[in-house]
């Protein structure tokens, strides 16, 4: 019975090795591709471990060191005999939000011209620039010189009841923001847009405080840049149609395309390379007025692939810091040791071999896409990658990465089987 049982494991490595030699060119067990040591330069990507994040300071304007006041600013003004009777004090305002003090006087409006338009005065009054101390002191001159004032004698007091804003429309589809604002956990790849309305109060009405009052810098589910969209709408039903295209659309239909439409638009990107600071940035670009588009885009696009002896899955790419093709290998959960591994040949002769050692594969073909929509097959060696540097070459956005086992690990594992079995067939017997 063993000579028979011998016999027959002679005949099935026989069989085994005939069929790999016959197949070893075969596309299904080895991939032609380049040899990583001959890619040209700009077939290699671009790193991101490089990129150093800009300084956040250049997404906050330089406020004036004492407030200036503008049109749509709401002062409190009392003028004894002329706003308010002699015998009677000025009215007391307590703003809502606490973070102005209580103010004093009538509310009069700063037009859109920058003026004042003041009782018993011939013309108005022209504040804007000015501070508060100014503006009480042309004031007062004004009513001196018309005579409704005696100098000395005349109590004038102007305060802020509420300063100008500015009404901005933040759209994000980075999580961490949805998680922050709302407090709802968000799980899955999938997800939408949300917009959030926000008022900016003078001075603070830029990039930094519109992302801090929507839950902060984009996640690292977020590309890592900023889009303004200037308020350059038609008419307000032409932006709600917009900012509805966006959020509902979601970020693999396409809103970075929406936006493209838009010609007034402004990208600040937050990482730049070393000593390459982001010299287009003004302050200028990072101040935000009423009807701007704040937009937040989803990196959802940027992941790799596997396939081969690795399972087929899709990955994301790290946002700030660089993938190698061995930490992509590692990360899908491939095994990245030389020579033998314990562990059962599943793939093989099934549980019979339990315990068995199994050659892992070695060989690793990554399809990159090229500019002009074709690919190319890059062929690396899992064991050269481990020793040298220069085989590591980083993953970038679509790769599709491919664990192999070369013609020769085919042979040895078919015989190893082969092995496995016979010597489990003579221990049943």
């Amino acid at each position: 019975m063993k000579t028979s049982n011998r016999a027959f494991a002679i005949r099935w490595i026989g069989l085994a090795m005939l069929a790999c030699t016959a197949f070893s060119g075969c596309s299904s067990l080895n991939f032609a591709g380049v040899p990583a040591s001959r890619l040209p330069q700009w077939l290699l990507g671009t790193p991101r471990a490089t990129q150093e994040p800009i300084n956040l300071i250049r997404l906050r304007q330089d406020p004036p060191t004492v407030y200036q006041l503008g049109p749509r600013d709401i002062l409190g003004i009392f003028i004894q005999g002329v706003l308010g009777r002699e015998e009677e004090a000025p009215p007391v305002h307590f703003p809502q939000d606490g973070n102005t003090p209580p103010a004093l006087g009538f509310p009069i409006p700063i037009r859109e011209d920058g003026t004042l338009a003041l009782p018993l005065l011939p013309e108005a009054v022209k504040v804007s620039g000015m501070t508060l101390g100014q503006a009480e002191a042309e004031v007062r001159q004004r009513y001196i010189d018309a005579g409704i004032l005696i100098p000395g004698r005349d109590r004038i007091i102007v305060t802020m009841i509420r300063k100008r804003t500015y009404q901005v429309i933040v759209v994000r589809e980075d999580v961490g923001a949805a998680q922050a604002t709302a407090g709802v956990g968000i799980t899955g790849p999938s997800k939408r847009g949300s917009a959030f309305t926000v008022d900016l109060d003078a001075y603070e009405n830029d990039v930094m405080h519109a992302l801090a009052a929507t839950g902060g810098l984009p996640g690292l589910d977020a590309k890592n840049e900023v889009t303004i969209l200037r308020g350059s709408f038609a008419d307000a039903q032409s932006r709600a149609g917009l900012i509805n295209e966006m959020v509902n659309c979601g970020p693999y239909n396409g809103p970075a395309d929406l936006i493209k439409k838009n010609p007034n638009v402004i990208r600040i990107p937050l990482r730049s390379e070393p000593g390459r600071p982001v010299t287009k940035l003004t302050e200028e670009d990072i101040i935000l007025t009423t009807g701007d588009i704040v937009f937040i885009e989803s990196r959802e696009r940027d992941v790799f692939y596997t396939g081969g002896q690795l399972s087929g899955r899709e990955i994301p790419l790290p946002r700030d810091y660089d993938l190698d093709v061995l930490s992509a290998i590692a990360l899908a959960g491939g095994a990245l040791g030389t020579g033998f591994t314990s562990g059962s040949l599943a793939r093989g002769a099934g549980a019979a071999n339990q315990g068995m050692s199994v050659i892992p594969a070695t060989q690793i073909t990554i399809i990159r896409k090229l500019p002009n929509g074709g690919s190319v097959p890059i062929r690396i060696s899992l064991n050269r990658a481990l020793i040298d540097p220069s085989q590591r070459i980083l993953i970038q956005p679509g790769d599709y990465v491919i664990l192999q086992y070369t013609p020769i690990e085919v042979v040895a594992n078919v015989v190893l089987s082969t092995l496995s079995f016979q010597y489990f067939v003579n221990k049943i017997q």
